[in-house]
């Protein structure tokens, strides 16, 4: 474990110290395969991701596999780490992470990517790929962010692509029998891995000048999305942190999938098709999981929570056997009536402020991203929070979505006075309003994976118009433009962005989703000295015909479908959900993952 005279040096020690309730620890020196899981992001962030959770069960499950925690340090670790030269620690053991046989990064956020190569370099590990040696662990990576995995192909042995309930056990047995055999050559491994559904193996790939992956030595042409067909049992025994988290409640996943078809949304797409947890097994989990923690909440996960079949029959045997001793919490709830009900509804409220994100707010806008909500819809819902006794509400939208106007941005300013005077009419109260406005980026995978990122200036002139249109009535707030720029870059990145992301963090690029580390200076110089431009990545529109950097990597939603849609989006046209037609034929279809 890291010595007390290390910890004594930076804030929140607790970060760093392992032990909590529920950790689990094994015999080091068992003939076990020695398995590091991280989170490229401070440990408040790591520990509240229900990925992170599942995936330590599912491997500590196995007798034949000691898997252990790391995050990325904050930077006062970092820099006392280095001013000991003390290696990176997992948590539980305290051993160097080079010790292991496998370091896996389940990465939701592409932001982190210069974290990744910071917890490499802790550990005392080159950070390329290709200067790994025999010695080195292997080097994995998964998650949402990875679905274009080319911005950090150079610097990962080899990423699992798709959802790893359902390859990480082959893959983990295919490791196992590559250290009974001796420890045969790294090289022998990759290619045998990348025998294996959805396993991607960059080494394998040559970059062309078109900048697409072109398989050599039998790889794969098509690296497939692996999906379960059903959700495996909720944690109910999750690791309880001695430090309060950004998620510090427990949390059980009711379904997986999302069928409102956002044409901006990336999880929409990489999380089809909607797998749903019965309500007698949610029920269990969350009698279980409040029991064996502690907590006196729980988030019912999902990525939209009002969809799921039978909600209001789930939270009402809830409330029925728990009462007011635990609060229930619905992320990702749509801005209608019914999930104002079902919020009211919720055992242990306050009632302080909802949260709903609308993205959009002329119709015509939310038609082009297949998000429409009438506005007296929006305006009823609003006004029955506040007849209700909640006090304000927080709204997100997205700016410089495509097609978007300036008239667009002013009817955001007109909705919220209209959500205003609704709710002062309702409650009798001037109502507290707050609106958070974020840059829309273009993702892979998605309809609109060919359309360009909004110009800086047309940005700002649109933040302009919504300050002086609502001026101190409403609470503001928006992200850096210049930060989802660089997500933008990363999002639809090439293979050659791994020399802008090396440079960018050798020279000092670290946390680069948190304010108060991003430094875009650093940014321009590490394009300008590698000869690359971000608005070629994020400020142009591509050709529909245009050969895609993530183009090998099968999400199972066709580019057939995308284009379609991304057509339809163009003439303002809505796509219905999957619950309400018989099928979009969206390309899964013909996929054996339970999709009519």
């Amino acid at each position: 474990m890291y010595p007390d005279k290390l910890l004594f040096q930076v804030s929140k020690p607790a970060r760093y110290t392992g032990g909590e309730w529920h950790a689990v620890r094994k015999d080091w020196d068992a003939k076990t395969l020695r398995f590091a899981l991280g989170y490229p992001d401070l440990y408040e962030i790591g520990m509240s991701n229900l990925a992170i959770q599942i995936l330590y069960e599912l491997l500590n499950r196995r007798t034949d596999v000691l898997c252990e925690r790391f995050f990325m340090p904050w930077t006062d670790m970092v820099a006392t780490l280095r001013r000991a030269s003390h290696p990176l620690r997992s948590l539980e053991s305290g051993h160097p992470l080079g010790d292991f046989d496998v370091l896996g990064f389940s990465i939701g956020y592409e932001l982190t990517f210069t974290n990744i190569l910071a917890i490499l370099d802790l550990a005392g590990l080159p950070v390329w790929a290709r200067e790994r040696a025999e010695k080195h662990p292997l080097v994995i990576a998964g998650g949402s962010a990875v679905f274009n995995p080319e911005p950090v192909a150079d610097f990962i042995d080899l990423f699992v692509i798709g959802e790893a309930e359902e390859i990480l056990p082959r893959l983990v047995d295919l490791i196992q029998a590559h250290k009974a055999n001796g420890n045969l050559a790294k090289k022998e491994l990759l290619r045998t891995a990348a025998e294996l559904p959805g396993i991607y193996v960059p080494a394998l790939y040559k970059v062309t000048e078109t900048v697409v992956p072109t398989p050599l030595d039998g790889a794969p042409g098509v690296v497939r999305r692996q999906i379960v067909t059903s959700l495996l049992p909720s944690p109910v025994r999750p690791i309880v942190p001695y430090i309060e988290t950004v998620h510090d409640r427990a949390a059980v996943e009711i379904s997986r999938g999302c069928t409102r078809g956002c044409r901006f949304c990336s999880a929409g797409v990489i999380y089809r098709p909607v797998r749903e947890r019965s309500p007698e097994e949610t029920l269990a989990a969350v009698d279980e999981v409040l029991q064996n923690t502690g907590y006196d909440e729980v988030s019912l996960v999902s990525l939209s929570s009002g969809d799921y079949s039978g909600i209001d029959a789930l939270l009402s045997e809830i409330n029925r056997r728990h009462g007011s001793d635990i609060a229930v919490s619905l992320p990702s709830l749509r801005l209608d009536e019914h999930s104002v009900c079902l919020v009211d509804a919720l055992p242990g409220r306050r009632k302080s402020a909802l949260t709903f994100a609308p993205e959009a707010a002329s119709p015509r806008l939310q038609r082009v991203i297949n998000k429409y909500i009438p506005e007296d819809e929006l305006l009823t819902a609003a006004g029955l929070a506040f007849a209700r006794g909640w006090s304000g509400l927080k709204l997100y939208f997205m700016l410089g979505l495509p097609t978007e106007t300036d008239d667009d941005a002013s009817c955001i300013v007109d909705l919220a006075r209209k959500v205003l005077a609704t709710g002062q009419r309702a409650s009798g109260r001037a109502p507290q309003l707050r609106l958070s406005l974020a840059t829309f980026v273009p993702k892979a995978h998605t309809p609109f994976q060919w359309v360009s990122q909004a110009p800086e200036e047309t940005l700002h002139a649109r933040h302009e118009i919504i300050k002086r249109g609502l001026g101190r009535r409403v609470k503001l707030s928006y992200t850096d433009t210049r930060v989802s720029l660089l997500e933008a870059v990363m999002s639809r990145g090439d293979r050659r962005l791994g020399r802008v992301i090396h440079r960018a963090w050798q020279e000092g690029a670290v946390f680069d989703g948190w304010s108060e580390c991003f430094d875009w200076e650093r940014w321009q110089q590490a394009f300008t000295a590698e000869g690359l431009d971000p608005n070629f990545y994020a400020r142009r529109s591509r050709a529909l015909d245009e050969p895609l950097p993530w183009g090998h990597i099968d999400v199972g939603v066709s580019p057939g479908f995308l284009s379609s849609e991304y057509r339809r989006a163009l003439v303002a046209e809505l796509t219905p959900s999957c619950r309400t037609t018989d099928c979009n034929a969206c390309g899964l279809e013909g996929w054996d993952v339970g999709c009519p």
